[in-house]
């Protein structure tokens, strides 16, 4: 039984996992996601917030089987199984860009008059909300839930290199290194994944989806599972509709897992733009004996529009919660590559002392806790028989440090053991080269000024301050 996960609250169901893997960044996400997909009978959903065909699922260690690029490796399974059905639905708005590819358009063609190919796009959301989630489900039996879009940009090695040929673009740009993170699961959560992803089709227009009634194992070949025999939690946003109540699992969970964490909580997000969660951040802050806070976030938003945007709101909670940091716990952090570039955070993960681990599409805004579609899953070790799983979460953690720092995971483990304090570990293993960079206030006279007019972390303004633009 878990000590934080309460369906219909927090969480929409608690299903048991045979076993759950943590991919960090995009190689290892797509290197296990192509060989689950090599294992499918029957079906494949993909949701995404983008999709693009042209992808190509590059792997630097092993030689994979098939293309390379994702619409013609559905092709080439299509061709060895004539017994798969592939659907997959994403954001109707984000799917404009594609309507100018030449290329694009005649995959779109293609797959349009294919009679096992199902592409849909999904406009079952408010005006300026987007369909969110990324899902990926191989016959009921294995699913991956995470951050990262079957898109470009997306793939990079865990090295982070200032030049790595497999980043190029098919339009010949570099994206620069690009920091990510997943799950993948097999079992009965698997199953109520599956679930989702079939609700999310019909609410989109979509037909029935064909019935999955052949047995399967699709865990990728090769992948060490880091848990085994455990319950996973699947928490949600969905946004208010006319024919849709609205479900803020996904808030409430965050929230829930801030007051619970007693020596750390760890967090990588892409933005840093809710009032409320900054609030319970700040809240647990000013207590003598509360959590350490680490916050690992890219140096700025992407694109010119969310930069000016949230990197202006990040600058006003950032300095809200630090007026408040009494104890100096917490720490907001960007990772530079050896050569000193940014790497572009876009992970979604939650890690809260050694107890619970949590990482899905959603972000520290307003959007994600309310508004979009989105979708994640956690792990609470106290809900495990045996004493192995808080030992696999702090490796997960530490995992994560390591690759951040430039060192060993051992290092950043005998440190935290010996320190008890991951701030102290991080200053400690920040040398030149690899490193977590602090974040510095580019404005810190304009967001005390603004500060001062605005209480932004009062709980009563919590949910509008910036409701409808983060």
């Amino acid at each position: 039984m878990s000590n934080i996960f309460k369906p219909g609250e927090n969480c929409w169901r608690v299903e048991h996992a045979d076993r759950a893997a943590v991919l960090i960044d995009g190689e290892n996400y797509f290197r296990a996601v192509r060989k689950s997909l090599a294992q499918a009978k029957q079906r494949i959903m993909l949701l995404g917030w983008d999709f693009d065909e042209r992808v190509e699922m590059h792997d630097t260690s092993e030689q994979p089987d098939g293309p390379l690029q994702v619409g013609a490796y559905f092709d080439w399974l299509l061709k060895k199984n004539r017994d798969l059905d592939i659907y997959v639905l994403r954001w109707d708005t984000g799917a404009l860009k594609s309507f100018v590819r030449l290329n694009g358009l005649l995959t779109l063609a293609r797959w349009y008059l294919h009679p096992r190919v199902h592409f849909k796009l999904d406009s079952h959301h408010p005006v300026g909300a987007a369909h969110h989630q990324k899902i990926i489900v191989i016959d009921e039996d294995t699913a991956f839930c995470s951050g990262i879009d079957v898109a470009n940009n997306r793939w990079d090695t865990r090295a982070h290199e200032e030049s790595q040929e497999q980043r190029y673009q098919p339009d010949g740009n570099d994206a620069g290194p690009w920091h990510d993170a997943a799950m993948v699961v097999q079992g009965d959560v698997a199953r109520a994944l599956s679930e989702y992803a079939g609700q999310h089709w019909r609410d989109a227009g979509g037909k029935q989806v064909k019935a999955v009634s052949a047995s399967a194992d699709c865990w990728p070949a090769g992948l060490d599972a880091d848990f085994t025999d455990c319950p996973v939690a699947i928490a949600r946003t969905l946004p208010e509709m006319d024919d849709q109540q609205g479900v803020h699992e996904i808030e409430s969970l965050y929230l829930d897992l801030i007051g619970a964490a007693k020596q750390f909580i760890y967090a990588e997000s892409q933005y840093f733009a809710s009032a409320r969660i900054a609030g319970a951040i700040a809240e647990r802050l000013s207590e003598p004996d509360g959590p350490e806070v680490i916050i690992v976030n890219p140096e700025s938003a992407e694109g010119w529009l969310e930069s000016e945007i949230m990197d202006s709101t990040r600058a006003r909670l950032f300095e809200a919660v630090k007026a408040r940091d009494k104890y100096d716990r917490f720490r907001m952090l960007h990772p530079f590559n050896a050569a000193g570039t940014p790497i572009y955070v876009h992970a979604k993960i939650m890690i809260v002392d050694d107890q619970y681990l949590r990482i899905g599409s959603s972000n520290f805004n307003n959007r994600s806790l309310g508004f979009d579609s989105e979708c994640d899953v956690a792990i609470d070790a106290s809900a495990v028989q045996g004493g192995t799983v808080p030992g696999q979460i702090a490796s997960v953690r530490n995992d994560l440090l390591a690759e951040h720092l430039g060192v060993e995971e051992r290092e950043v483990g005998s440190s935290i053991e010996q320190t008890n304090s991951l701030i102290v570990t991080i200053e400690a293993l920040n040398k030149a080269g690899r490193q977590l960079r602090p974040y510095q206030t580019p404005d810190v006279g304009a967001a005390e000024a603004w500060l001062a007019d605005n209480d932004v972390l009062d709980p009563k303004r919590a949910d509008d301050v910036f409701a409808g633009i983060i």
